[in-house]
């Protein structure tokens, strides 16, 4: 991976390209350093609504307009909204470039924002919504993040409610355009066949959208073991367990993700290898760490059947805490193998060089080279990797359950 060219524009956009030798698409994506985590509480929902509205149409095209003239090339376009971001993002051939820029410009510019369109897209996100909830093994996750984050922006739903969907207006599209959408809180990343001054150039035309962002800090996090459980039977019940897990920041973070991933990371991890293969107590089992810039939330996921509920949990508890006594130096040699893997495998395409470039941009303000990533992971010790997990099962996990054998459904306290 070549070192990207990282400059901004005259209105304060921050723009990243890198040329990616042999190919002759690109990858462009624009990140917005603001996603549901800073919402209010009652605007739930927001983020995620905005990032659809904006494909209803614009200023200077309409919603047909937007499908066809990204599709007429070839190309595709798309966005997603995380907690911490939103992502613009199109792939298509590297001579339709202007093109690429000028859709996601004009989306985050000049958004039209009709109240009918409004009122048509709620109903969408609805669905969505009611899809989630009818798939134990996505929701559960939503329910895991409430009981691990009760009463914060990090434990309400992306997708938001029925009740917070309802309120939201136009104006409020108009608001959160206006205070989280400015140029400082955006990064244009592009990775493929790219020059860096024709995307600046680009950039300039397309992007005069400067000024401060008015959006607010984020709450920091707060960690708490709360409990949520459904028992409406399923096909498996879905086990999740969360505890919390050092920021982007801290300096255990790299020996936290080593012993999630030695933990339950892949199939020669001790949870498969445990809880599936040696009792087979659970169809899937995995456990991954997720980070924000103030902590984070390591998590195991199993499904399991409904009757063995109780052992498969017993059974993942103690593998936990025994990993994080006894973590071997082969287990963390595996582990740091498929986290060097993952990182390099990812940034041999441009849409991964991209990915990479916005996330160290945003997380550390800075590009980190690839092979800084990977002399921190090959520095962590045996005893940093059962010291994290031992700070991370040091407190009492958050839990969210559905199908499996209880009596009531319990959710976290606020």
């Amino acid at each position: 991976m070549k070192t990207p060219v990282i400059a901004h524009t005259a209105h304060g956009l921050r723009v990243a390209t890198c040329a990616t030798p042999g190919v002759e698409t690109v990858a462009v994506a624009l990140h917005a350093d603001v996603g549901a985590r800073f919402e209010a509480a009652e605007d739930n929902g927001l983020a995620h609504l905005f990032e659809h509205m904006v494909f209803k149409g614009t200023a200077t095209r309409s919603a047909r307009a937007i499908a066809e003239e990204i599709e007429d090339v070839g190309g595709n376009l798309n966005a997603w909204t995380s907690r911490d971001t939103t992502v613009f993002h199109a792939r298509l051939l590297a001579r339709d470039l202007p093109l690429g820029i000028g859709l996601i410009a004009d989306l985050v510019t000049r958004p039209r924002f009709d109240a009918d369109d409004l009122a048509r897209e709620k109903d969408v996100v609805l669905q969505e919504l009611g899809e989630a909830r009818d798939t134990p093994d996505d929701i559960v996750f939503d329910h895991l993040q409430e009981a691990a984050f009760p009463g914060q922006a990090l434990g309400r739903s992306i997708l938001g409610s029925e009740a917070t969907l309802d309120r939201l207006t136009v104006d409020d599209l108009h608001g959160w355009l206006a205070s989280g959408y400015r140029n400082p809180r955006l990064t244009l990343v592009v990775a493929g066949k790219v020059d860096h001054a024709a995307v600046m150039q680009l950039a300039e035309a397309v992007f005069p959208n400067g000024g401060e962002s008015t959006a607010p800090a984020p709450e920091p996090v707060a960690f708490a073991s709360g409990h949520f459980a459904d028992p409406r039977r399923f096909e498996q019940a879905q086990l999740t367990s969360g505890y919390p897990a050092p920021g982007h920041h801290d300096p255990m973070h790299d020996a936290a993700a080593l012993f999630t991933m030695a933990a339950g990371g892949g199939m020669s991890s001790r949870l498969f290898q445990e809880v599936r293969e040696s009792r087979g107590l659970a169809y899937s089992i995995s456990a991954a760490t997720t980070a924000y810039a103030d902590g984070g939330l390591m998590s195991v996921h199993a499904a399991t059947a409904r009757k063995d509920a109780a052992r498969a949990r017993d059974l993942i508890d103690r593998v936990l805490a025994e990993t994080a006594a006894s973590l071997s130096s082969a287990e963390l040699a595996r582990a740091k193998a498929q986290a060097v893997a993952s990182l390099l495998m990812a940034l041999e395409s441009p849409q991964g060089q991209g990915d990479y470039v916005a996330r160290s941009l945003l997380v550390h303000g800075r590009h980190v080279p690839p092979a800084e990533i990977v002399k921190r992971i090959e520095a962590v010790t045996v005893e940093a990797a059962r010291a994290a997990g031992a700070a991370m099962l040091a407190h009492a996990p958050a839990r969210a359950e559905i199908g499996a054998a209880v009596k009531t459904v319990r959710r976290a306290a606020a």
